[in-house]
C-alpha cells in the first residue's frame, strides 16, 4: 500500500532514522513483546522503550496485542508491529513516495479480537 497522508509519512521516516525505535520496531515484527522484554532482548533503556513505544502506539505504527497479568500481578501490554516492510523513494522534485507492507499477522489478531467481542 502507498503510504498517503503526510502525518505518517513523516512517522516513518522519523521512526526509520532513529536507531532505537528501529530495535523496537524489529524486536516485534513476529511477534508481540512487553515493554520490558523489548528492553532486555534489546539492551535499551525502560524509559527510552517505555517512550518511544508510546509513540510508535500513538503513530499507529505498533498495536497493542493483548495485556497479560505478570506473575505479580502487574498489568503488560504486548504490542507488535502493524508493517512488515517499507520502502521509501525519494524523487528529484521533492516527492516522497513510501510503500509498506502490512504486518497480516498484527492485523489477523486484532480483528480476531474486535470480532470475537460480545
Amino acid at each position: 500500500m502507498i503510504i498517503s497522508t503526510q502525518d505518517t509519512k513523516m512517522a516513518i521516516l522519523a521512526a526509520l532514522a532513529d536507531k532505537d525505535v528501529t530495535k523496537i520496531l524489529n524486536a516485534v515484527m513476529v511477534r508481540s513483546k512487553s515493554v520490558n522484554t523489548i528492553m532486555r532482548e534489546q539492551n535499551i533503556s525502560y524509559t527510552t522503550v517505555y517512550r518511544k513505544t508510546k509513540w510508535l502506539l500513538n503513530k499507529g505504527l505498533l498495536v497493542v496485542d493483548r495485556i497479560e497479568i505478570t506473575p505479580d500481578g502487574k498489568k503488560s501490554s504486548l504490542v507488535h508491529a502493524t508493517l512488515q516492510s517499507i520502502a521509501v523513494k525519494y524523487e528529484q522534485d521533492g516527492m516522497i513516495i513510501i510503500e509498506a507492507e502490512e504486518n497480516l499477522t498484527a492485523l489477523k489478531k486484532v480483528m480476531k479480537k474486535f470480532f470475537s467481542m460480545e
